[in-house]
């Protein structure tokens, strides 16, 4: 029997894996350009998509710098000079109807960005400047139930205190109580109790009002908050 060195039984083995790769690509050609193409395909959508979302977070940041200018406007009363080079208003009235016009189509235009739900709650908090709950209710319930953790907390708390406007004590005292125990850097812990003991102070409850009063002063002494409950306190007689 011949002998086989282990340098031909290599050279065999190799060109056996070419010819074999040659096989495969020529049974297999028509699949290996799918599956090119495929790749290419995927790779040109992930390119558009963000080139899209980057000039979407672009157009959505200058609208909602351009809507955030009337709701950081001055009111300036009739008679007195405005600021120079600044938006005013003369009142509250005009400045948030302008501010929740503006912010509304931000929100509807751009609703898959941070932008645009920021645009979403500042429309809120303008319908409720004004005096318009249920309209407040319909721009900031979406955004509570749902999204960034940050904004969703901003919502819960400004839509407690539209329930609590409209009358409805249950539903805003469970969207305190939630932020209470789960308060973040945007709705820290000390002005949820803040705004509890003003929930039950509205509602006459000055025992428990006093309670949250307490509870501020006592968990977060020497911060402006505290400072806050002390004066509510002195002003029902609890200090």
């Amino acid at each position: 029997m011949a002998h086989i060195s282990r340098k031909e039984l290599k050279t065999d083995e190799f060109q056996d894996t070419l010819t074999h790769g040659a096989e495969f690509l020529g049974t297999h050609k028509k699949l290996i350009w799918q599956v090119g193409i495929v790749v290419v395909v995927a790779v040109c959508a992930v390119f558009a998509w963000r080139s899209y979302s980057g000039r979407q977070n672009a157009r959505a940041s200058a609208a909602f710098a351009a809507a955030m200018k009337l709701y950081d406007a001055h009111v300036v009363p009739p008679g007195q000079s405005p600021p120079p080079g600044g938006i005013s208003y003369p009142n509250d009235e005009t400045k948030y109807s302008a501010a929740e016009k503006a912010m509304g189509p931000v929100a509807e235009k751009f609703p898959h960005t941070r932008y645009g739900s920021m645009a979403r709650y500042y429309a809120g908090v303008s319908l409720d400047r004004l005096g318009r709950y249920p309209d407040a209710v319909n721009w900031l319930l979406p955004m509570a139930g749902r999204g960034n953790g940050q904004l969703q907390s901003l919502a819960k708390f400004e839509l407690a205190h539209v329930y609590d406007h409209m009358g409805k004590s249950g539903p805003a005292l469970a969207l305190y109580q939630q932020l209470a125990n789960k308060p973040t850097v945007f709705v820290p812990k000390p002005l949820v109790l803040l705004a509890l003991g003003d929930h039950y102070l509205a509602q006459k409850n000055t025992r428990q009002a006093a309670q949250y009063y307490q509870q501020v002063k006592s968990e977060f002494p020497n911060t402006g908050l505290a400072d806050q409950a002390d004066q509510r306190l002195e002003m029902i007689g609890k200090s």
